[in-house]
């Protein structure tokens, strides 16, 4: 449904894909990410079949063991059809080692590679190259798309590993990748500092929110379509109560559609936005449980529009320590992904919690 307005973005990936370009995807959580990456990949799937997407999520894939793994295993179940290709390309393409295949009694297609790790250690260069010897062989292009790639940060030497998925990645002539992930800072980190093997890795996407005025013509449409009716500043208001935040738009929407027996009211807007804070009551509220006091104390001053968070009388005003002390509960938030500074001033990342903390937690 998002994928609705990002029609340039949309165009843009599509491209990349088609010509092989690297592409990365960056935004906030839940702004549209893996929606657009996978109408993208449909289109180009559908424009030629020659190209191949193969999708990977590191959500829980914490060692490179297992990088190597669901990498060889996805971009083998995306480049054979029949049971004994399985088989035959482990025979093919493994030349060090050969991996314990073995097969779902439910789905024989659905398969997992059992790697002898001490093995990979030690020259883990074929399991790299694997999608681009693969491609070769077969004719195809292939496009990798790894969706919550900032957690390759989480392995024990996270700057060596990247290094080398950079050393085999940027010489493959038939293997092209789309990263993208959850974790906007720390996706920043690894793309945009000099200093790090993936700057300049590939075309930079970054996905604005979505203006007022389209949301406006969306929730009107999706109105009217089910024959009930709403006026445009009500729609207006639906999106600026949540700060156009694509996921709270859509479910906010939805809760007033419920309410609405034929017109939309403001009344029900307002009931709409109550149940939806009150639904994540709890889980706000054991967010900021675990936060230390001066954290807390940061968070209300953000609530409080301060600007000058750093200056002596927001610091006394709030109790938070230091100067220095202020940049500490400033980068400890960003990674909590509670805030993030999109321009000249931090901001509270999710506009419901904001709501949240300003009508029941900040009385």
């Amino acid at each position: 449904m998002l994928v609705t307005f990002l029609l340039e973005e949309l165009s843009r990936l599509r491209s990349n894909f088609l010509a092989g370009v690297n592409s990365i995807v960056i935004s906030p959580r839940r702004w549209g990410k893996s929606s657009l990456v996978e109408k993208a990949a449909r289109k180009v799937g559908d424009e030629n079949g020659k190209i191949k997407l193969v999708f990977i999520d590191l959500f829980n894939i914490r060692t490179e063991e297992d990088f190597y793994r669901v990498l060889a295993e996805q971009t083998i179940r995306t480049t054979t059809t029949k049971v004994g290709e399985v088989l035959s390309v482990a025979k093919t393409f493994f030349n060090q080692w050969i991996p314990r295949v073995t097969f779902s009694p439910d789905h024989l297609q659905e398969f997992s590679l059992g790697l002898n790790w001490s093995d990979v250690a030690k020259d883990p260069d074929e399991m790299l190259d694997l999608p681009q010897r693969i491609a070769a062989s077969k004719g195809y292009k292939l496009i990798i798309c790894i969706d919550e790639f900032q957690n390759i940060g989480f392995y024990p030497d996270p700057l060596g590993f990247q290094k080398r998925l950079r050393s085999h990645w940027q010489r493959q002539q038939d293997v092209s990748y789309c990263l993208y992930g959850s974790k906007r800072h720390m996706l920043l980190q690894v793309f945009t500092l000099p200093s790090n093997p993936f700057y300049k890795f590939g075309d930079l996407m970054f996905l604005d929110k979505i203006h007022t005025d389209e949301w406006e013509k969306f929730i009107i449409q999706r109105f009217r379509t089910t024959g009930k009716k709403i006026m445009p500043d009500l729609a207006c208001q639906i999106a600026q109560s949540v700060e156009n935040h694509p996921y709270y738009v859509q479910q906010l929407s939805q809760l007033c559609w419920l309410r609405s027996p034929s017109d939309m009211t403001s009344e029900i807007l307002d009931q709409a936005l109550e149940s939806l804070i009150l639904q994540l009551s709890l889980l706000f509220q054991n967010l900021t449980e675990e936060l230390s006091t001066s954290q807390v104390n940061y968070l209300r001053a953000l609530i409080n529009n301060e600007k000058r968070l750093s200056s002596k009388e927001v610091i006394l005003r709030y109790q938070l320590g230091t100067s220095a002390n202020v940049a500490r509960i400033k980068q400890a938030l960003i990674n909590k992904e509670i805030i993030d500074q999109i321009g000249q001033q931090p901001d509270i990342l999710d506009p419901v919690y904001k709501l949240w903390l300003r009508r029941y937690y900040f009385i």
